[in-house]
This record gives C-alpha cells, structure tokens and sequence, in this order.
C-alpha cells in the first residue's frame, strides 16, 4: 500500500514526494537525479561528461578551451606616456590621417581632457570612458578634406567595444590578423580555466572533482590513487579500473615524467617529454614482436634523463622486440647492441656503409669518423682559457612557469650554456622571459614577456636574434643561395658575362622569383604543384624546364662553360672553386663549408633540409654580416641532429661570433658544447615544480664543483678525461 501511495504521488508531481515521519518532521525527496530545494537535475553520468572535448561535457562559454580572447587596454594603449595625438592608440596606424583624429578630439573635449594630454595623466573615470565607453550623449562635429562638414550626437562606445565590433564585423582575414595583436588570452569567465560545466565538476572523489585530480602531478596523482579509502562493494567497482589508472602512472613515472601535471598542454610540453610519454604508452602496451624506428631519442635529454631512456629502451629490446634508432649520443651508441655507421662524408660524400658490429668493433675501425671519436683518437678538446666578463644582463625575480623568484646574470661578450635536467626552466627563463623581455625593451614588442622584476644591462645591446631550428623557408622555392644572399653576387657575375651584356640581361634576369627569365609554365618552381583534396600536397617536374628554373634564352647564358641553372646544382665545395676569383661569393661559401655544410647544393630546396642544417644556414647568414658586437644571440640545442665531429665545426663557429664580440646564450644537453663554454647556469635541481631554481653558476669547472648539481656530477667526470 505504501509503494502504491509513493509512486501515484511522484507521478502526480513530476518526481517528488514528501515523507512525514511519527513526529511531524517533513523530508522532500525526489526520484529524478535533481535536488529537490534548488531544483538542479543531472542526467545519467557518463564517462564522456567529464571530456572537455565532448560537447557533453564542455564548458558552455569557451567549448572546453578554458580560455577566451579578450582585447587587452594595455595592448591598444602600451605606452601611457604618449598622448593620443603622439599615438598612444596604437590601434589606429595613422591616427593624424583621416577622421579619427577630430572624433577622439571630440570624445576628449566632453569629457575634459585634449589629445595632448598624456594618457597617465587622465582621471580614472576619463580613462574608463576612453577604453570602455559611456552612455552620456556628446555632440561629434567634424570637416572633411574636400571642405564638407557634418556633425552628430550620439553615445561614446569606447576603445576595447569598438575593437571587438570591427573584429566581429571584420571579413578581411588580415585585417583579423592584425586586431588580434591586441588581444590577450584570459581564463574563461565562466569555468575559471576548468574546461568543464559545472555540474561534471560537482562530482567528487574522496573530495576531488575531476579537474583537481588531473590538476596533480604524475607522481601526486599516483599517491591519490594508492590511497583512495573505499568500502569493500566500492573497491570491488573501482578494482579494474584502479588497477589500469596506477600500472599507466607508473610507467610515466618510470621514463622521468613524474613532475608533470596531468593537464598540462601538449604544446608546451619539451621534444624529449614528449618523446617519453609516447614511449610510456608503447610501454603499457607489452607488445612483442614489434619494430620500433627512434629517430633521435636523446633530443631534448640531460644526461640523467637519458640513462632513463636507455633503460626504457632496453626493457622494450628485453620483451622481444627489436628497435632501430637513429642516434648521434655517444651513450646511447655505447649502449647499442649493434652500430651501423654511414659515410664516410654527408651529403654527396656519404652514402655508404663504412662501419658495422657491435660499438668495440665500429671503434676500432680507422675508416670510421664515429669510430675515431667513440676511441678517443680525435675529441673535442676543453678550451685552454675561458673569457671572462664583469658586465651582465641582469634578469630579476623571474617567477614564470615554474621559475621560483630567480635572478639570473648574463654575461655580455661570451658564450653562456644553460643547462638543467628536463622540465627545469631552461625555455622559460631564456625565451619566455629574457628574449620577450629584450624585443620589448629593444624592438618595441607587443609580445608580454615572463612575470619577472626587472631587466638592466651593464652594457649596451643593440638587437636579438633567435637562431632555431625552424625552416629557412616553407616552399621549395627558398634555398641556401638565397637564404645567404650569395645568389644575388651570383647573379652579378653572370649578368657581366660578355654575352648577357650583349643581349641586355640585368641581374634580375638570372632570378627566378621574377618575370623575365624564369621558366613561366611553373613560375621559377622547377616543380608543379599538385593539390591533393585530403592528402599533402604532391611535387612533379615542370615538363617545360625539366626542373631547370629557367627559359632557354636565360640558360644559353654562361660562365666558365656553366649556366645558372648548372651552378644551382653545384654542391658548395663546388661552387667554392668555381667562382674562386669572385671574394664576395666565395667568403660566404667558405662560411657554409666551415660549418660543415660543404656538401648541400646551393640551389637546395629549403624544405629537404633537416632542422641542424636550416640552423647553420642561419649561423652563416649572420658570420656574413659586418659585426656590431653589440648583438646576443639565442639558440636552443643547435647540437640537435649533429654528429661529433659536427659539433666540432659548430663550436668553432659560436666561437668566431663570441670573437666579435656578442654575447651567445645556449640551451643545450650536449657535454661537449658545456664543457666548451665560458659561463654555465644550471637550473633544477629537478623537473617541474621541484625545479625553477639556479642550481649553480660560473665556469664548467666551478659547476662542476657544486654538489647536488646533476650537470655538475657529469661535467666532473668529463673535465677528468685527458
């Protein structure tokens, strides 16, 4: 009778019932997944509700993203110094041209200030109006150029709505380009940077919701895991599923990721973090029987982190399966159970197998470069003096990421290595912090640097450049010739061959970015470009040049029995000797041999290059520039793809710049480049947040002196060896 009652009243109301117990007390219960007082319901819980990548479960305001664009005022206004008529407003390019300036003229004068009156000099209630409008009516009066004058009244919308109006309202793709310059990425108003709706962050485990739990480091959420207190039914559901999360926490832990934090973005992960994670998967799997291809593991790696990774990759050998990678580490190459070494050059010197066995054997072998170095017949030797500097670029307080509050001091005029083991702070400091910091004191840069103090120099700078390992350019039209601007002394000679001064030709004929010369039918390519729906693009040889670039006339041209097209094909040593007679050419050749790119040929399409050698290239372009001395560079991990003998050339060439007189910051894992530097800082002494701390400073001798250093401990045993 009391079930029939029950279910004809939550029939009755949708769902609730109230209870009167024997003394009078009411309790209001409900057959829905809601709360019978506010009325909130949940639908079935599924796992897909607690994906920010499932609409399901996705914050409504920002689709799971966690953040929003949102026009910065410090963005639009950077310098409050100005005053609008000195262009303080730099959304608009040329403030005096056009109507603008009478229309903030106007705006100024109702709310009684001028345009000459600098921006921090405004009340707090005439900035408001200025950035984010008012509702007052004002009168707008203003006179055109062609002597027509109107006038209006109406409201003021203000800077930042008028910014987001014409970005709305924008159909131009540049022009969004351009606005979003101003913009600033802030938290998502709605889920505070969570992702998720707020119902999916009401559930809880043992007082966690899902965004706290994956908010806790690798090693953290392992610990939360081990400890969940349940009931015996509760562990009975949890078991399987417990029993997956620990064993895969666990791996990660044992490949050297225990301080990252679950959520933490893909994107700002470094190569070897991410290198390792996508190990730990292959890991879990417990395949056997299987081949892996390693291109480069060690990428990104110190020293101790790369222990962890030959262990990891001798547990993957040691179930069964079998694992070829492509490694110039001499651990790693140690460690190998058979060494397979190509050469005996690169390029059109190398392609043949010169060494094969086990380590002992390949460095027993004279006709092996690797070899050589793996015996200790030919080393990189440790300078016999360091260059020392008393003036710095001083950085204080950084306290970005992980950075724990540090100042760090730069010297000027010699080589610095960062070092520190992964997921120290080494890409923070240096180009989150010092590099942002420097383009917006020396070039005038939008982009906010780090949260640090303050940034002082000892000395003058006068500009930064970042040498990377990103493409000289992303078509093959970019090549060496002209990413160095040899080509265009190239071009110079062959437009004063006595038969292109007898047919008229000028340099820009001998160009194939511009009509004239170039082959039309694929534009100065040598390739057609081929537009695959679905599928990357596809590259085949223009039938009309056969690759050559150029139209016949162009070609007929010659010097010393070449045509410009046969030159593009030399290799560098080539062209060295061909144009032996012509210094301005065959000094920045030099250069490209001496960083031991002798055997790319000039005409190269920039995308067949690998990262190490794009970074070269751009090594060379700035050897070739008068030096102001006055310069600091910032490289990270230009041993990156290098072999030993490499990075010999490398050295030599970062030092020849030092010679100048510029400072050279470099991130970098590799021993020999740290041992070769003038001032080392090492960060750590962990990853993550047991890192953000400057662990040691000074020579590679003092460092390695630190106890609790691990660049230190590897250093010591490396300034050891005679």
């Amino acid at each position: 009778r009391l079930v029939e009652a029950i279910e004809n009243a939550l029939a009755k109301s949708e769902g609730l019932v109230i209870a009167v117990d024997e003394d009078g007390r009411e309790e209001t219960c409900s057959s829905l997944m809601a709360c019978p007082i506010c009325g909130i319901a949940f639908e079935e819980l599924q796992p897909r509700m607690f994906s920010f990548n499932s609409p399901f479960g996705a914050c409504d305001e920002c689709n799971g993203l966690g953040i929003k664009m949102e026009f910065d005022p410090d963005l639009i206004i950077p310098d409050r110094n100005k005053s609008i008529a000195e262009g303080a407003v730099m959304l608009y390019r040329n403030f005096l041209d056009g109507y603008r300036n009478q229309y903030l003229s106007g705006v100024a004068k109702h709310f009684g200030f001028s345009v000459l009156t600098p921006i921090k000099d405004l009340t707090e209630q005439q900035y408001t109006a200025l950035m984010f409008g008012s509702p007052e009516h004002l009168r707008l009066s203003m006179k055109m150029k062609n002597g027509d004058a109107w006038s209006r009244s109406g409201t003021w919308e203000g800077l930042v709505p008028q910014t987001e109006r014409l970005y709305r309202q924008t159909q131009s793709e540049y022009r969004r380009r351009e606005l979003e310059k101003f913009m600033r990425v802030l938290p998502c108003p709605k889920c505070g940077g969570k992702r998720l709706k707020d119902k999916v962050l009401a559930v809880k485990v043992a007082g966690k919701s899902i965004v706290e739990v994956t908010d806790l480091s690798i090693t953290g959420a392992l610990s939360f895991f081990r400890t969940l207190d349940l009931t015996e039914s509760e562990r009975e559901i949890a078991k399987q599923v417990l029993k997956e999360i620990i064993a895969r926490l666990e791996f990660l832990k044992q490949v050297g990721v225990g301080y990252l934090t679950l959520s933490r973005s893909a994107g700002s992960l470094s190569g070897g973090e991410a290198q390792r994670i996508r190990l730990a998967t292959q890991i879990g799997s417990n395949l056997t029987g299987v081949l892996y291809v390693l291109d480069e593991p060690s990428i990104g790696l110190h020293q101790r982190d790369n222990r962890k990774l030959l262990e990891t990759l001798q547990h993957l050998r040691d179930l069964g399966n079998t694992l070829v990678v492509v490694e110039h580490d001499e651990e790693t190459i140690r460690s190998a159970d058979w060494v397979v070494d190509m050469g005996p050059g690169a390029g059109l010197h190398g392609g043949d197998i010169v060494a094969q066995g086990p380590p002992d054997a390949v460095s027993a072998n004279p006709a092996s470069l690797t070899g050589r170095y793996l015996s200790g017949d030919l080393r990189i030797e440790v300078p016999p003096d360091r260059r020392r500097s008393d003036r710095f670029i001083r950085l204080a307080g950084c306290r970005e990421n992980n950075l724990k509050g540090i100042d760090a001091n730069v010297p000027i005029g010699v080589l610095t290595v960062v070092t520190g083991v992964s997921g120290s702070g080494k890409s923070t400091l240096i180009y989150e912090t010092l590099y942002r910091a420097l383009m917006q004191k020396l070039h005038n840069s939008r982009e906010p640097p780090g949260k640090h103090d303050s940034l002082t120099f000892d000395d003058e700078i006068d500009k930064v450049i970042v040498i990377d390992q990103s493409p000289i350019g992303r078509t093959p039209r970019s090549n060496p010739a002209t990413y160095t601007k040899v080509f265009d002394e190239i071009r110079k000679v062959f437009a004063g061959t006595k038969e292109a001064k007898v047919r008229g030709y000028k340099p820009g004929r001998f160009s194939f970015n511009v009509k004239g010369g170039r082959c039309e039918a694929c534009q100065g390519d040598g390739l057609i470009k081929i537009e695959m729906n679905f599928l990357p693009d596809v590259y085949v040889e223009c039938e009309e040049c056969k690759g050559a670039r150029y139209n016949r006339e162009t070609l007929e041209v010659k010097y010393r029995g070449k045509s410009i097209a046969d030159v593009l094909e030399m290799s560098v040593e080539e062209a060295i000797d061909h144009f032996e007679h012509f210094p301005s050419i065959k000094n920045k050749l030099d250069t490209l041999s001496r960083v031991g790119l002798g055997y790319i040929k000039l005409g190269q399409s920039s995308t067949t290059l690998s990262g190490g050698e794009a970074q070269r290239i751009k090594l060379t372009r700035e050897l070739a520039k008068r030096a102001t001395g006055k310069t600091i560079y910032l490289l990270d991990e230009p041993t990156t793809g290098l072999h030993f003998h490499d990075v010999k050339n490398l050295i030599a060439v970062l030092d020849d710049l030092v010679a100048r007189g510029n400072t050279m910051v470099v991130i970098e894992h590799n021993l020999d480049v740290i041992k070769s530097a003038d001032y080392v800082i090492d960060l750590g002494p962990e990853g993550g947040d047991a890192g953000g701390e400057v662990v040691a400073a000074g020579t590679p001798e003092e460092v390695a002196a630190v106890e609790g250093s691990h660049t230190g401990a590897f250093l010591k045993e490396i300034l050891k060896t005679p």
